[in-house]
């Protein structure tokens, strides 16, 4: 029966890594997701800030083309006034070339705003470059582990298939039969130790004769409290 048993333990051992492999595999996909979602947000916010500056580059030129525009009609204006013959339409033309200077002067402070801005963005954007490069490459990095460990992962746990059927085989039909049982009923661990009389799946004491005929391991036992199968492991 002690063999039985220490096949078991083994097998539960292999149980309990395949496991955990498997779930480090089900979050590979996230992992890789999450690494693609950052890089994707800093290449957004990259893309936001060149079309910002976009907009801004035609604003700016937009801005220009008024001043220019307004320039040649003062000049035209200035051109009238030696012409103008009323002290009213004298009036008139140079209220209107004030008005035009006005203008000019409200859209140069908007063109000047433009141009702080777009400094702003250019800066921004040549030091997000660098930085871009090397979250890219260390992002890439990150992936280029997480597919060296799945890999790694997907081999050890084809390992751990043919030594779960090799000890399985060696194992009495009946009894793998009761610990797959058991393994579902209790969460996954079938067999536990018993150090002091006190089950370690479950922290009870189990009664004193019990005890006293588990350390023979001439027969199957159970804990009374969590049903699993219990074993006595001397030092």
């Amino acid at each position: 029966m002690r063999e039985q048993i220490d096949n078991l333990i083994k097998l539960q051992g292999i149980e309990t890594e395949s496991n955990g492999i498997r779930l480090i595999l089900s979050n590979v996909t996230q992992r890789l997701n999450g690494l693609s979602s950052r890089l994707s947000g800093v290449e957004q916010t990259t893309k936001n800030n060149e079309l910002k500056l976009d907009e801004l580059e035609k604003s700016y030129r937009l801005y220009k083309s008024d001043v220019e525009m307004n320039i040649s009609k003062l000049k035209k204006s200035q051109e009238r006034l030696a012409s103008i013959k009323t002290n009213k339409e004298y009036l008139s033309l140079l209220k209107g070339i004030e008005d035009l200077k006005t203008i000019n002067s409200q859209i140069e402070d908007q063109m000047l705003e433009c141009l702080e801005q777009m400094d702003d963005i250019k800066k921004f954007l040549a030091d997000r470059a660098n930085e871009y490069k090397n979250f890219s490459g260390q992002v890439n990095k990150e992936k280029q582990t997480i597919t060296h460990e799945t890999e790694k992962n997907n081999k050890r746990l084809a390992e751990l298939d043919t030594e779960w059927k090799k000890f399985s085989g060696k194992i009495d039909p009946k009894l793998l039969k009761i610990y797959l049982m058991v393994r579902d009923k209790a969460g996954g661990i079938a067999v536990t130790s018993v150090k002091d009389a006190v089950c370690c799946g479950c922290n009870m004491n189990i009664p004193p004769q019990m005890y006293n005929d588990l350390q023979r391991c001439d027969s199957l036992k159970f804990c009374p409290s969590c049903q699993r199968i219990i074993y006595w492991k001397d030092s």
